[in-house]
């Protein structure tokens, strides 16, 4: 593979490329080979195997490296430069907002918002310009095609890393689409929620009216020995655990594999079921077709647990 030059971020410029004394045909050569992907115009990265979050994330870093004006990244993509995650983002666009109210627009590549900024709405990180964390979050709620799900699962994902729930309720205050939603969704936000798909189970039982669980609580034995900290439970009787790969990969201890960690999750939830407590476990697929609310309404009625 040549060695194109790279800035610091990773990105490969034809014009740096160039510069290198790289011939065009050398740079499109490497293009049609597949050595290099474009995320942009005159922008590539090197090949290799990456998830549609990071694509998307390369996909603004180009954006803005490359604008003639330094950009106020937004919506989506200043979440992905924050590490915020989302359910089910819409990663097609690049999102930043002109800080004036007017001059949006929309193509099939980005999407300017109109609409203006406060200073504190505004953040440097990386050196790129970006709505705050709080602001963010927000704009994301409001916007969601997951509607109150969507919602959920980026306050969650905000107050996991620190937002400050009452900033978000005040930019909340006024009159704007989706707000309703949104302040819902902040009303029941929980940073103790680990993942989307853990938020997005939570908002299938609250839009359900079923009893509100408590998330990340730590089941012990007698002598204090750790058993479990579960996603979900209703009176330290009944388990709720939302499985899933990158679940299982994310909590991966050193040397062990997937399939090591499914085992010892089943260990786990073997010591639990020992403690007479039950475990009802679902799958993304079960989120997808909405069975969630069943199996835990089920379990719910036949333990007689209700609200508190």
């Amino acid at each position: 593979m040549t060695r194109f030059p790279t800035d610091r971020h990773g990105l490969i410029h034809r014009s740096a490329v160039l510069a290198a004394h790289f011939s065009e045909e050398d740079y499109r050569r490497a293009i049609r080979k597949k050595e290099i992907v474009p995320v942009g115009r005159g922008v590539c990265v090197a090949a290799g195997e990456r998830t549609a979050r990071e694509w998307y994330k390369l996909r603004v870093i180009a954006a803005a490296v490359t604008s003639e004006v330094a950009p106020t990244l937004s919506h989506q993509s200043a979440a992905a430069i924050h590490g915020l995650e989302m359910l089910k983002p819409a990663l097609r666009r690049v999102h930043m907002i002109t800080g004036s109210p007017n001059g949006g627009y929309r193509t099939s590549t980005q999407h300017r918002h109109v609409g203006t900024l406060r200073p504190d709405e505004i953040v440097d990180v990386d050196g790129f310009h970006v709505t705050s964390i709080e602001r963010t979050a927000v704009d994301v709620a409001c916007t969601s095609t997951m509607g109150f799900a969507g919602a959920l699962a980026i306050f969650d994902s905000a107050l996991r890393n620190g937002a400050d729930r009452e900033v978000m309720a005040r930019m909340l205050r006024g009159r704007r689409r989706g707000a309703q939603q949104a302040r819902r969704a902040l009303h029941h936000a929980d940073g103790l929620s680990e993942n989307p798909g853990e938020s997005w189970g939570r908002a299938q039982m609250i839009e359900a009216g079923l009893p509100i669980p408590r998330l990340q609580h730590e089941f012990r034995d007698d002598d204090g020995t750790l058993i479990a900290r579960t996603d979900y439970d209703w009176d330290g009787r009944l388990v709720g655990e939302f499985d899933g790969r990158v679940k299982y990969e994310k909590h991966l201890r050193p040397g062990e594999s997937t399939a090591d960690a499914v085992i010892r999750e089943k260990a786990r939830e073997d010591a639990l079921r020992h403690r007479r407590i039950q475990v009802v476990r679902w799958t993304w697929a079960d989120l997808e077709a909405g069975r969630v609310v069943d199996m835990i309404r089920e379990w719910l009625t036949h333990l007689a647990i209700s609200a508190a």
